[in-house]
């Protein structure tokens, strides 16, 4: 039997961070080589990075959000690349702008499949959320650590709202455990 833990994966970590300036869109974009502005569809400006890879949503506030990323440290980098291109540009970019990592979503594996009727029961409605007519996935509220897991009938997991990875551990153990109490684990 693997540990579910073993099985964690980093899908997308969001992260957002700032200039501390209004931004002049349509100038940057058409200096940002590679950049894709189009105000109709989308208030901000979009930047990819390939290595790693990810895409910064720079808006005019100066606000940027980082999203795709597959690690803390991916977003970090990503982001810094972000920076020396706007320098690039002689935007000012402070030497080392606050990153607040937003969101880490994450997917795990139980190893073996779920009975959701059972334990949409068991965990109590104040906590979850289950109509399979809408949505195949079962919807569990964590409070510690704060985030939501998703739980699907094939024992596959989604963790979305941890700040930081040790926040999926922390959940998948929590899960694990409160199945187990319940005998929904077999």
């Amino acid at each position: 039997m693997v540990d579910p833990k073993e099985t964690i994966n980093i899908e997308n970590v969001v992260a957002s961070t700032g200039i501390g300036q209004e931004l002049d869109l349509q100038s940057v974009a058409m200096d940002l080589e590679g950049a894709d502005y189009d105000p109709e569809q989308f208030p901000g400006l979009v930047y990819r990075t390939q290595e790693p890879k990810s895409a910064a949503l720079i808006f005019r506030s100066g606000k940027i959000v980082c999203t795709g990323a597959k690690s803390t440290d991916d977003v970090h980098q990503s982001l810094r690349i972000v920076f020396d291109k706007l320098r690039e540009l002689n935007i000012q970019v402070e030497d080392d702008p606050e990153i607040i990592v937003q969101n880490i979503v994450t997917s795990a594996d139980l190893g073996r499949n779920l009975n959701l009727n059972a334990i949409a029961i068991g965990l109590g409605l104040e906590k979850i959320e289950y109509e399979p007519e809408q949505f195949p996935g079962l919807v569990y509220r964590l409070e510690e650590p704060d985030v939501v897991a998703l739980l699907f009938g094939s024992g596959k997991l989604v963790i979305t709202g941890g700040k930081q990875p040790d926040d999926a551990k922390k959940a998948v153990d929590k899960i694990v455990s409160r199945l187990e109490d319940l005998g929904l684990l077999e």
